[in-house]
């Protein structure tokens, strides 16, 4: 050994790791996502990690942050392997699995899907290489009904409500108001226009409003903008408030009808936590109507902590049918973070273990083995101790990994079984075709 090589180990900047008592609750979080999804109908679905460099470029900015997969050993002059890449969201392979089993699937095909992501992005608070996603969509053929958009984000409170986070809101707004309104002040290029205002909580009004300025807008213009930005309405009375700023146009008025709808549709949730906020942009391309964004309200400079929206062509690289869709991504990876961070993830025991059974002897190894075979059978998480050793050590084996119960099984031939409550010290006969915590 004293020839080898010794790596030092180290953290990997932008790679989460938990200890096991950490990764316990985040299990125990997906566990709960994954409870709400089905609860409203939704199948789940897993696709590669990898995806075709070719998917991956043509869909907007993120694109530009795929990682390539190259064998370390790959003869340069074979470039099968780069013409993949990681997945950089969870939508893009969604809409390219649907068209490939398009004759398999009903439709509307309601379905979601819990995996890690990778960006090739500078890491920060909040900001991973990789990170875990659950995402939910449907996707229909032709059109997706408009109740579709205000489902969404009740599911996600309700989530979000289940995992008891700290404060936050469900931002929501209409590509098309955007894109409308800012036809109807002349605007030329109004994509470009949705870019700049998406960089609203980075670069704040100001910063937008000279990014707008050197894009060629005119001062009344890049006022306009601003003001629609500073809108926001817990209620379907936000669509008033955008009519007084005298902006019109046909597309306009269709995204203020959606926008009304929805936020109508979600008025019994609890005031505050679903908003009608103007200043939401969602930056990506294919988005193409109402748009999501859920921020903390304790941390406003934290990133989103859940985004989506309602796209119509995503799926129109790979099939020759419309496939439109809405859909919302919580970023678990990004939440779970900034409250492990901030003291607010209550870990409990570092094992899964709620019964160890000690180890008498070695000649009675077989006796707990078998008693740890009986709680198994009854969905008792046991566990064997690893050798016979004195009792003393036993136990505090159980006591360092938090295993509530402590099994003895007979020490002699005729004698009774014995569990013991490790935090109230009682130690009582038990059966293990009966016993119960």
């Amino acid at each position: 050994m004293s020839d080898q090589q010794v790596v030092r180990p180290a953290p990997i900047s932008g790679f989460s790791e938990w200890l096991p008592e950490v990764r316990r609750v985040e299990l125990h979080w997906l566990d709960r996502i994954r409870e709400t999804f089905e609860r409203y109908g939704f199948a789940n679905i897993e696709t590669p990690a990898v995806e075709s460099l070719d998917v991956l470029t043509a869909k907007g900015e993120t694109s530009q942050e795929v990682y390539t997969l190259r064998r370390l050993q790959a003869d340069p002059k074979d470039g099968s392997d780069a013409k993949l890449g990681l997945h950089f969201d969870l939508t893009v392979p969604f809409a390219r699995y649907v068209a490939q089993h398009f004759n398999e699937l009903d439709f509307p095909f309601k379905r979601y899907q819990m995996q890690r992501v990778w960006r090739g992005e500078r890491p920060q608070e909040g900001r991973f290489r990789e990170f875990t996603q659950c995402d939910i969509d449907v996707i229909n053929v032709d059109d997706v009904p408009l109740h579709f958009d205000a489902e969404i984000p009740r599911i996600i409170h309700e989530v979000l409500t289940r995992l008891g986070l700290p404060p936050w809101s469900l931002n929501i707004n209409n590509r098309k108001v955007l894109q409308g309104f800012y036809e109807g002040l002349g605007i030329e290029d109004p994509i470009a226009v949705i870019r700049i205002a998406d960089k609203m909580d980075k670069v704040g009004a100001e910063g937008v409003g000279e990014l707008l300025r050197q894009a060629g807008l005119s001062a009344e213009q890049a006022g306009a903008v601003l003001d629609l930005a500073r809108i926001r309405g817990g209620d379907a009375g936000v669509v008033d408030e955008i009519g007084k700023l005298g902006v019109e146009s046909p597309l306009l008025s269709e995204g203020l009808d959606e926008l009304g709808f929805v936020m109508a549709s979600l008025a019994d949730l609890p005031s505050g936590s679903v908003v009608a906020d103007l200043s939401i942009a969602r930056g990506l391309d294919y988005y193409t109507g109402t748009v999501y964004e859920g921020k903390f309200l304790d941390w406003p400079g934290y990133g989103s902590i859940c985004s989506g929206g309602r796209y119509e062509n995503l799926a129109g690289s790979f099939i020759r049918r419309k496939l439109p869709g809405i859909g919302l991504s919580i970023g678990l990876t990004r939440i779970f973070a900034k409250l492990l961070a901030e003291g607010l993830i209550e870990t409990g025991p570092k094992s899964p273990t709620a019964v160890l059974v000690a180890i008498p002897s070695q000649e009675r190894r077989g006796e707990s083995i078998a008693t740890a075979a009986a709680l198994r059978a009854r969905g008792i998480n046991t566990e064997v101790y690893h050798q016979a050793s004195n009792l003393k050590k036993q136990l505090k084996y159980a006591e360092k990994k938090g295993i509530p119960f402590v099994w003895f099984p007979p020490f002699e031939d005729g004698k009774a079984h014995e569990v013991k409550d490790m935090a109230t010290g009682a130690q009582t006969e038990a059966d293990p075709g009966t016993w119960s915590a």
